[in-house]
Formats: structure tokens, sequence, C-alpha cells
């Protein structure tokens, strides 16, 4: 069977969390020893790294497995993937973290997709009009013509459900998983500390600067405890500015907490293992999820965690987090607080947070993954 997969977001220099998913899943589907069965083609708008992909490593080559780089910007996706597709038709397939391609319904090949998260539904405001206009139908479309769709938790699934009237025996619920885990001593956290000038210790928020992240609120209640002196810790963002994020960040500045909140920008992967285990809570009050990686990141790295109780969120932290509302300031400074005084509850969110994280698998993810695949195969020969 020939496997055609969308590997184009996989590629993207700076990666947030589809981009990772596109990365981890494409790798472990190829690592499995069940793909050896298959036939893989990997679609790209870029040559991709020597070793990134098993076909294109400096020693050898996998047999099974090809690369065909499409050289092409916009409309990429429904253009140039497009037309390729209608060329050298594959028996199914993948798209990890974008839309399928718009093809006219009886030349699209049996086909799956992942949908991350519908929050541009449960938070209007969050997004441009133009966006969120190509989000809705996007995902319409790709639902629709979709053999299986992919639902990264049980919340994204509902949304589904809910929003476009996608049958629940069409969806299959696959957990992502965080990165392997890498050795991180001191020194390393100490070394990542010198290079962002973090002099005290630092509770830390990693995600893209945006409305839905919740940023306004998480430095207004940060803002509330330093003003009451309680606090001899500081803020850390560590995130590039995303849209609709002008006005997030003029309130950052208004808030005057200057040399209190640390604004890093986007941080390079290498940096995020030493930077999470460095920080003394992680603090993660997002507006809605569809999956909450940076959850399970900070459980990795033995980071208590604060997080909001909306969307995926508790099914995904589990009982390893303080949960708050998120739109409750006072709310997301009480349990800051509490959890930079009470030592003992950090340490059981520790405990309960490396539990946590053994509840997901990127193998077990890609075996779940492959197997949809070939259903989706046979479904669209039957």
């Amino acid at each position: 069977m020939l496997i055609a997969i969308d590997a184009s977001r996989a590629l993207r220099a700076r990666r947030t969390g589809t981009e990772r998913y596109a990365q981890e899943i494409i790798c472990h589907l190829l690592a499995l020893p069940e793909a050896a069965r298959h036939r893989w083609r990997l679609y790209t708008d870029t040559p991709p790294p020597l070793g990134m992909f098993p076909s294109n490593t400096a020693t050898a080559a996998a047999p099974n497995v090809s690369i065909s780089v499409l050289p092409g910007r916009r409309l990429w996706t429904h253009r140039t993937l497009a037309a390729e597709l209608r060329r050298h038709r594959p028996d199914v397939l993948f798209v990890p973290a974008h839309v399928l391609p718009l093809i006219p319904f009886g030349w699209l090949p049996p086909s799956v997709v992942t949908i991350h998260d519908l929050g541009y539904h449960a938070h209007p405001e969050a997004h441009t009009t133009q966006q969120r206009a190509y989000l809705i139908y996007g995902t319409r479309w790709s639902v629709w013509v979709a053999k299986r769709v992919i639902a990264v938790s049980r919340c994204t699934a509902h949304d589904l459900s809910t929003h476009y009237q996608v049958h629940p025996e069409k969806i299959d619920v696959i957990y992502e998983a965080p990165p392997a885990r890498v050795p991180v001593d001191q020194e390393a956290v100490a070394a990542i500390r010198r290079k962002f000038g973090l002099q005290r210790p630092y509770a830390l928020f990693v995600g893209t600067l945006q409305p839905r992240k919740n940023i306004v609120r998480l430095a207004q209640a940060f803002a509330q405890l330093v003003a009451r002196g309680d606090v001899p810790w500081d803020l850390v963002l560590a995130g590039a500015p995303g849209w609709l994020s002008a006005d997030l960040l003029a309130t950052l500045d208004s808030l005057h907490l200057n040399g209190r909140l640390h604004r890093l920008g986007y941080v390079d992967e290498a940096d995020l293992p030493p930077l999470l285990s460095g920080a003394c809570m992680f603090v993660f009050p997002s507006l809605y999820e569809g999956f909450g990686l940076p959850v399970l990141e900070a459980q990795n790295y033995g980071a208590p965690v604060v997080t909001a109780n909306n969307s995926s969120l508790p099914e995904i932290a589990g009982d390893a987090a303080l949960l708050v509302d998120p739109n409750d300031v006072d709310a997301i400074a009480t349990a800051m607080l509490r959890l930079s005084q009470d030592e003992a509850l950090r340490r059981s969110l520790i405990t309960a947070g490396y539990a946590n994280v053994k509840r997901f698998s990127w193998e077990r993810a890609a075996q779940e993954t492959l197997a949809v695949l070939e259903k989706a195969a046979a479904a669209g020969h039957a």
C-alpha cells in the first residue's frame, strides 16, 4: 500500500504545537516495524534536513520511503500538492497538521486528517476575520471529505461533533505525547539562566503570545502579587508574538513590571528542557486548548503546573496540576502564590506529573495512527 503524507509543516523552522506533532508522528510512523509492509511518500515544499526522515540519512536510504519536494508558495496545499495527488494517486493520504487539499471529490484519495483544536469557535475574538473564515471552511471541507478524522483529545472530538456534526464513529481520538526527555544537569540550568538574564527564581509560561493564551490575565495576576510584595520570583514568557498581539504587548508594558516580567521571544527547542527544569512552576491559564502539549512538556521536566480548568486541559493534565478559572485573575494569583509557598504541594505535583506523562507515548500514537490509515484505505477501496 502506498501511503502519502503532507510533511510540509514538519519542516517549519519555528515549530509550534501542530508542527511538532507533524514531525513526531511522521518519524514514529516510519520507525514502526509494521511500516516496512507499506510504501511511503512524503510531500514537502522544501528539501528536509539530512537525517530528519529515514529516507534521507547521510549513510543509507530506506527503500520503502521516498521524499517528493514540490516547490511552491501560495496555496501550496490546494494547488501544488493537489495537482501532484491527481497525477500520482496514493492508496491513502495523511495530513497531520493542516487541511485536506481542495480536489474534486472523486479525485481525492482516501484521506485521514488530524484536527488539533477548534478554539476559533470558542473564542472568535482571538482571531482575525480572514483567519477564522479559512479555519472554519478548511476544517469543514476536511472533515467532510476525509474517510477518518483523528482528534488529539476527547475535547476536540466533542467539538467536532458539536460544530461540524461529525459522527463519533468517524473520529479516532489519538493522544499526542511530549518529546523524549533529555538529561538536564544543574550547569545547563545555570547556563540558560545566564543566557536570558534570569537572576531570581521564575514562574514560566511557554506558548505563542496571542489573546487565546490569556497572557494579560496571567501578567495581571503576577502584578497583583508583586504589588503586595508576596513574591521573590519573576514571571518569564517564552514565545513569539502571534496574531492580534499588539494590544496584548501594550497591556504588558502598561503594568510596569520592569525587571520582573521577562519576554524571551521564540525559544529554540534545545533551550526548552533547561528552561523548564529551572522553573519554580509552570503557569498555563489558556482560554482554550485542543491538547495542551506544554503542560506535558513541563511535567516531563519536573515543573509543577498551574493550568486552566477548561477545554482539554483537565483531560491532559490529569490529577497532576492545580486547575483554575482562567477568567479569574484573583484565582490565578492565588494558585501561583500557593504553589510558591507550599513545598509539600510542589513535590506532590512534581511526582504526579512524572506519573501522568507516562500515559502518553509517540510510539503508541504512531501504532494507532497506522491502524487508522489502513482502515481508511480499506474503506476507500471497498
